[in-house]
């Protein structure tokens, strides 16, 4: 079977994913979400023509140096001067407070001197200084937020100015994800002379649970058919929209992912990609529940699952870009011979002299997880490229953009 090419993989992918649907969620609940329909305005804010400073609410066209203008009221924020304001009058205000009517300037108050109910100005204000006129944030009907816009403290700030108590947010899924392999221990557990360390799950949780509802770590599963079947079935019981495997993935004798989750049907779509790290990457079906099996290494785990996986969940939310663009960086170090896969090549972000720039670390093993930790980005090095000197301008995409 020849290899999928990456492009084709993703695209099949995205092409099985359903629709956003969405769900009201309080907006203190909100942080992290992804909005499934425009955030609308429904009033003007600020409400009324409000002082933008503490001082006297005056007429512009009555100003003269050393005019005695009389202090009538006063309007803060909550409580308004009900009164108008007339040829020789002025109010004090306070920041945040309507404008009285009549009024149509406000100077400070340290260009004030306010003495036995009466007050002076130094200054001559043009109409509207230090007025935030109604409507000057945002007015009635505007749309504040698009569909798809993720919604973090900043929007959802403006979505409480809004009056909104709440909003309409993409449904997340339910995700479970299973480490698969004999040879697998828990951290913390002393490792016997043929085993490792599992460490697929405490990297593949935490990535995917900015866009899941919940997800299940259902641990490690041993290469036992019975066992395996019990734990992809105990999955699926549990009502999940995706499942998401590691190891296994290949047609080796130990290698029986695959086998099972056909057993209990799973239609795959495919199961090899044109790449490196993470050629044996399956995904399939099984009903509405989308099936990825990633290759055990992690690296090649965590690669597969950024590349494939987080962009079907952005796109699942509606998120205006389920793809990143990739950055056009010059490269800071050269970049070796590939083969006829596509290399996605760990990298680090440097400063160079003439702006931001791509160094590329050498270790291209599968298997070693502090290089990965040491990366921010991903260069996408093309099949067969015969490597690139330093300063060649590359595609490539923050680890942290997925």
């Amino acid at each position: 079977m020849s290899l999928l090419p990456v492009e084709d993989a993703i695209a099949a992918i995205l092409g099985r994913v359903p629709a956003p649907t969405g769900e009201r969620v309080g907006l203190a609940e909100a942080n992290g979400r992804v909005l499934f329909e425009p955030l609308i305005a429904s009033h003007n804010q600020p409400p009324f023509n409000a002082s933008a400073m503490d001082g006297y609410a005056v007429r512009a066209g009555d100003m003269a140096p050393g005019k005695s203008f009389s202090v009538i009221g006063v309007s803060q924020a909550g409580a308004g001067f009900s009164g108008s304001v007339g040829a020789g009058q002025c109010v004090r205000i306070f920041t945040g407070a309507p404008v009285p009517e009549g009024a149509d300037a406000v100077i400070m108050q340290e260009e004030a001197e306010a003495r036995d109910g009466a007050a002076t100005f130094s200054s001559r204000p043009p109409v509207g200084r230090s007025i935030r006129p109604i409507g000057n944030d945002f007015a009635t009907g505007r749309q504040l937020m698009a569909a798809g816009d993720v919604l973090g403290p900043y929007s959802l700030a403006l979505a409480a100015a809004a009056n909104k108590a709440e909003i309409v947010a993409s449904r997340r899924p339910r995700i479970a994800v299973l480490a698969t392999g004999d040879e697998l221990q828990l951290p913390g557990q002393p490792l016997g002379p043929d085993e490792i360390v599992a460490s697929n799950n405490f990297g593949l949780v935490p990535m995917f649970a900015p866009y899941a509802q919940e997800v299940l770590d259902l641990g490690i599963a041993r290469d036992d058919r019975v066992t395996l079947r019990a734990k992809l079935v105990e999955a699926f019981d549990r009502g999940i929209d995706m499942l998401v495997t590691t190891g296994g993935a290949s047609v080796g004798d130990h290698d029986i992912v695959q086998e099972v989750l056909k057993d209990i049907g799973v239609e795959l779509d495919f199961w090899r990609i044109n790449m490196r790290p993470g050629k044996p990457l399956m995904f399939g079906t099984r009903g509405s529940t989308l099936v990825f099996g990633l290759p055990g290494n992690p690296v090649s785990a965590m690669v597969t699952a950024a590349l494939f996986i987080k962009p079907a969940l952005r796109q699942w939310l509606g998120m205006k870009m389920a793809v990143p663009t990739p950055m056009r960086l010059p490269l800071a170090g050269p970049t070796p011979p590939n083969s006829s896969r596509r290399h996605f090549m760990r990298a680090r972000l440097v400063s160079g002299s003439v702006g931001m720039a791509v160094e590329p670390i050498s270790q291209t093993d599968s298997g070693h997880t502090s290089s990965l930790a040491q990366a921010d980005v991903l260069i996408f090095q093309p099949e067969n490229d015969p490597g690139q000197p330093v300063g060649t301008v590359v595609d490539c995409v923050r680890l942290d953009a997925f």
